[in-house]
């Protein structure tokens, strides 16, 4: 009898188990979800922008003013005329996945629905650079059910690995970079991260595809520092910051593809010339015939946000 009493006592709980078990996951709310912590500035994160070597950079999680010095250069383009980009440090080939869902039978985002990433500054395989991985949801499928890469792999939706390319900084919240080519949208943006809300800058000048290889496509940059690379002298080379103009922000740096060039990529390949051809360079044509120091330095992100008409 106590047997059928304890049996009877657990039937509520095994059918009210087995309900919870087959209700359907709800939409998370990216108003109240949490932001996760960004750090471009870390050790683990940069390379050319550590805080623990410029102490006067923004601490963890602290709204970082990309229009100020330091992250807005002004420089030539390959005819001559002024261009500007952002600095957002060196940044791998490798680009990370980024997810976008989709719904049957649709071409555009599920609406409402926020990207999915699963890499931030400082972790392994993150870049400012992402491929577009689509993921076909149900037509039901009601938006921010899915917020991780886990929930995407284990939904069992098709993913598809498309050739498009993103350019998009993962930045802390209230980070500002005003400046976009044309009608580019300057708002910060919100993905999902681990469940968490991440905010990056989405720049939209050229439209981007991986190479054949799978990797970001590259282009030259060529700069000069106030002091030419040392290996003797820390204080050599980029840490010196660039050679400018009398009491101007102009340097005479010259990127060799613009937006509008077929080959254009925000990625430069940092080539470096002697200082004391400076005054030599202009153009494209005046920073080849310079004396190069150090090819193919590194890779930075720089996207372009002005190009003098």
């Amino acid at each position: 009898m106590k047997q059928c009493i304890y049996i009877l006592l657990l039937l509520p709980l095994i059918f009210s188990s087995c309900e919870d078990k087959n209700e359907e996951p709800l939409p998370k709310d990216p108003n109240t979800a949490e932001a996760v912590t960004v750090d471009r500035f870390s050790d683990e994160a940069a390379v050319l922008m550590k805080r623990s070597a410029n102490t006067s950079l923004p601490g963890a999680n602290e709204p970082v003013n990309f229009d100020t010095e330091g992250f807005l250069t002004t420089s030539f383009g390959p005819e001559g005329q002024v261009v500007q980009y952002y600095n957002f440090d060196v940044q791998p080939t490798t680009p990370a996945p980024i997810y976008v869902l989709f719904k049957e039978g649709e071409d555009t985002p599920v609406g409402g629905q926020l990207n999915i990433i699963d890499v931030i500054p400082g972790d392994e395989g993150y870049n400012d650079f992402w491929q577009v991985y689509k993921v076909t949801v149900p037509a039901d499928y009601q938006a921010n059910v899915i917020t991780s890469y886990s929930d995407v792999y284990d939904s069992g939706y098709g993913i598809e690995k498309t050739m498009t390319l993103v350019n998009c900084p993962v930045v802390s919240e209230g980070s500002t970079a005003s400046k976009r080519l044309g009608d580019e949208s300057n708002a910060i943006q919100r993905g999902w991260y681990k469940d968490k809300i991440a905010y990056y800058f989405a720049f939209e000048e050229k439209a981007l595809t991986v190479t054949p290889a799978g990797t970001v496509p590259l282009s030259p940059i060529y700069v000069t520092f106030n002091k030419n690379p040392d290996p003797m002298d820390p204080t050599s080379g980029p840490p010196s910051g660039f050679v400018t103009e009398p009491e101007s922000e102009q340097t005479h740096n010259v990127i060799e593809t613009i937006p509008s060039d077929d080959d254009y990529s925000p990625l430069w390949v940092v080539y470096v010339y002697d200082n004391a051809d400076f005054d030599n360079v202009s153009d494209l044509v005046s920073a080849k015939a310079a004396t190069i120091l150090i090819q193919a330095a590194m890779n930075v992100n720089c996207p372009t946000v002005y190009v003098e008409q």
